[in-house]
């Protein structure tokens, strides 16, 4: 059974609040080009020339080309920690887990971005926990929600984006939820569902907005936008991820190297059929490594769908508007066979900050048997005919650091926990 969730270990998670510590992983990208920018965007099924051709970049209002969204932080693709090591106090207040024992769930992430990533930049990151909420539910009893933070910024500024993880650490047994995935059954396609699928993905190109701006005096509230078909979700993509995105925060090694990674994490290695110690990341694209832990086969990232609504919203906004935030939380599997739409309504028209028009829209990913599995929400920066072109939103606080911004997103959550 997990051990329980007591005061004194939320209130020794608390004192960590703010204090900055090295990454588990290095960054995939030290300095990400033009090449990075095509990899990134095509792991997730997106060719917007404004990331993927630079001589398409050049004739926006950027100037020339920019990264696509995800990749400005993306779980350990960018950013050298400018934080390496921890001493004294500080290492003693950052050791072992104060929740040791407790169930951990991947189950949420908010993003947002402040300035665009330009090719050859050396990005640096800060990383610490930014939030701690206390929670106590009918159904899952004690719970606390963890917000994690990295904060991007270009070497001397500016500071470019920040990414938050939450984890759910909750003391209710998962053997329920266990139960309820055996229900779940991947049937077979037909040819008549496979036909719809390629006809939805062969216009998405010419749906996509590209060029033309989306002015903010057309857009009005309840407007939908043009959903994206992502699936039949195939091992093949899982591949395809990993080679644009690399092995995430586990930092999967191959051959010697995956050796040494055994000896510093023994745990996170169990034996395959033929007795080869193989990682438990496997899951995702073995099924029967997917079985043995409670699922009916292999299945996605988090991650990776949350790029698909950024994707989704990326196509509809067109390449002068601005993603300013966006968060996804992760309510259900996407499995090897799934077919996810991904859609999304203009919720709110106004003016940020006084002078800023923006739309904030109600964006989600719903599966083939009708499950939204991925609930979230947008703001877009939309050029204007009356207020002119998009203007780039302030960082938190106005921070001007990643240690600044961390210390503003940090006020931020503590505000929320008081709400």
């Amino acid at each position: 059974m997990p051990d329980a969730i007591t005061d004194e270990g939320v209130a020794r998670l608390r004192r960590r609040i703010g204090v900055a510590r090295p990454h588990s992983a290095p960054p995939h990208y030290l300095s990400p080009n033009e090449d990075a920018f095509r990899h990134v965007a095509e792991a997730y099924g997106d060719d917007n020339p404004l990331w993927c051709d630079p001589s398409y970049g050049a004739t926006t209002r950027w100037g020339g080309p920019i990264a696509p969204p995800h990749l400005v932080g993306g779980d350990t693709m960018v950013g050298e920690d400018e934080v390496t090591h921890l001493e004294g106090d500080t290492r003693e207040l950052m050791k072992g887990d104060p929740l040791g024992g407790v169930h951990a769930f991947y189950s949420g992430s908010r993003r947002e971005w402040w300035n665009p990533l330009r090719p050859g930049t050396r990005v640096v990151r800060r990383n610490a926990l930014v939030g701690v909420h206390d929670k106590v539910g009918e159904f899952a009893g004690r719970a606390v929600h963890e917000w994690f933070g990295e904060v991007f910024s270009a070497a001397g500024g500016p500071v470019l984006s920040g990414q938050y993880r939450l984890m759910i650490r909750a003391e209710r047994d998962k053997a329920v939820e266990r139960k309820r995935n055996d229900e779940i059954a991947i049937a077979p396609y037909t040819d008549d569902e496979l036909a719809a699928i390629d006809e939805a993905l062969a216009g998405e190109r010419d749906r996509r907005r590209g060029a033309e701006p989306r002015w903010w005096e057309d857009v009005d509230e309840g407007d939908e936008m043009s959903p994206l078909v992502k699936g039949p979700l195939r091992v093949t993509d899982m591949i395809v991820w990993h080679t644009g995105v690399g092995m995430g925060l586990y930092g999967v090694k191959a051959l010697r190297q995956a050796y040494d990674q055994r000896r510093r994490m023994p745990r996170f290695f169990k034996p395959d059929a033929l007795n080869i110690p193989d990682v438990h990341q496997r899951l995702h694209w073995d099924p029967e490594w997917a079985r043995q832990a409670g699922n009916p086969t292999s299945y996605d990232y988090g991650r990776m769908r949350e790029t698909w609504l950024i994707h989704l919203c990326t196509d509809w906004m067109g390449d002068a508007a601005w993603l300013w935030r966006l968060d996804c939380q992760f309510r259900k599997f996407n499995y090897v066979g799934d077919t996810h739409w991904m859609r999304g309504t203009v919720a709110r028209k106004y003016l940020a900050e006084g002078d800023r028009p923006a739309v904030d829209v109600d964006i989600w990913g719903e599966n083939q048997r009708g499950e939204t599995t991925t609930p979230g929400h947008a703001t877009i920066l939309l050029p204007s005919r009356k207020h002119g072109e998009v203007r780039l939103p302030d960082p938190p606080g106005g921070a001007t650091t990643c240690q600044q911004t961390l210390d503003a997103l940090a006020a931020r959550f503590a505000a929320e926990e008081d709400r």
